[in-house]
């Protein structure tokens, strides 16, 4: 049975090829592979080169003959979850889920149910397999505490399409955000790199030295005594990337308790203010943060396709007071 499942490539590399890095080389041929899946090949010495294992970083010299050999999935130990799940849009390659705040995306220590994968693997018989067994499916993600739209895939075909559009920065990703203060101007780009911070590896800082490339725009809809009301749209994708930036310019998003959008803040507001910004926090348990809207090409129809969602109760409450 095995044999019946293990995938066997064998392709000679042209010249022309000459100079590439393999991983690169591979990952630019029809095979349905990401880069990063393809390195683990290499790694694990299920792709040889005239018979022997190499590194990732071998380059192509032409005419070699590379071997492939793709295993049989690990088969996935989760349990399918029958959780209720708010489907904006489905067809046989993908479906885009609007996300309640409070649920983890993917299992990971200490979240090994009641995730949005436990609901996936319910509804749908077939997620792609390209993120391995712990994360079928997913192609980008949302904090627990972060509501909104974010797209599935169902086949590897439609996750390497997707993955494709977010690597080249063409995906559509728009938030909305109610942050404290006011930010320096109605609109720019924050370029400031991220990493993970030293003392708490689950945290996330602007860094100079090790953070990696991150940018945010953002424009201000509307401003209010103590908050604005922003419209952001990434155009990378780093953990915590939107939290940590507004955090970096001393304008944490309300409510966030990881960086400082919640007593932090309301300890440095004036006397008279206090009492109202805290009637502000009462209304919302986590950070005021919506994926707002998501666009994307479809992988094989090649049609764009974009999608709104309305906002959730919590940051709708904080809204309507602060608009009295």
């Amino acid at each position: 049975m095995e044999k019946e499942l293990t995938r066997r490539i064998k392709i000679f590399a042209p010249q022309d090829a000459s100079g590439k890095r393999i991983d690169l080389f591979l990952s630019g041929q029809n095979f349905d592979l990401s880069r990063s899946f393809i390195q683990k090949l290499i790694i694990s010495h299920n792709i040889l080169v005239d018979g022997k294992p190499v590194k990732p970083s071998y380059r192509i010299r032409g005419k070699e003959k590379i071997q492939i050999e793709v295993p049989p999935l690990e088969k996935s130990s989760l349990d399918p979850e029958n959780i209720p799940l708010d489907i904006v849009y489905e067809d046989p390659d993908l479906l885009v889920v609007n996300k309640r705040a409070g649920m983890v995306v993917h299992p990971a220590a200490g979240n090994f149910s009641h995730t949005l994968v436990n609901a996936l693997l319910f509804h749908c018989k077939d997620l792609s397999g390209i993120n391995g067994v712990l994360r079928p499916g997913i192609v980008h993600r949302l904090d627990k505490n972060t509501s909104g739209l974010l797209v599935v895939a169902k086949n590897d075909f439609a996750h390497l399409g997707l993955a494709e559009q977010i690597k080249n920065r063409t995906l559509l990703r728009e938030y909305i955000a109610i942050v404290w203060g006011h930010m320096p101007k109605e609109e720019g780009i924050i370029t400031a790199p991220i990493g993970r911070a030293r003392k708490d590896r689950k945290k996330m800082v602007v860094s100079r030295l090790k953070g990696r490339e991150s940018i945010t725009r953002f424009k201000v809809l509307e401003g209010f005594d103590l908050c604005d009301l922003l419209s952001i749209r990434l155009k990378t994708g780093r953990t915590h990337q939107i939290r940590v930036h507004l955090f970096s310019l001393n304008h944490p998003i309300l409510g966030d308790p990881e960086y400082g959008g919640r007593q932090k803040w309301v300890k440095g507001v004036c006397d008279r203010h206090r009492p109202f910004a805290q009637k502000l926090l009462k209304l919302i348990e986590r950070q005021a943060l919506h994926a707002k809207k998501l666009g994307f090409v479809h992988p094989r129809t090649k049609e764009y396709k974009e999608f709104d969602s309305t906002l959730p109760e919590d940051i709708e409450n904080v809204l309507k007071l602060l608009r009295r």
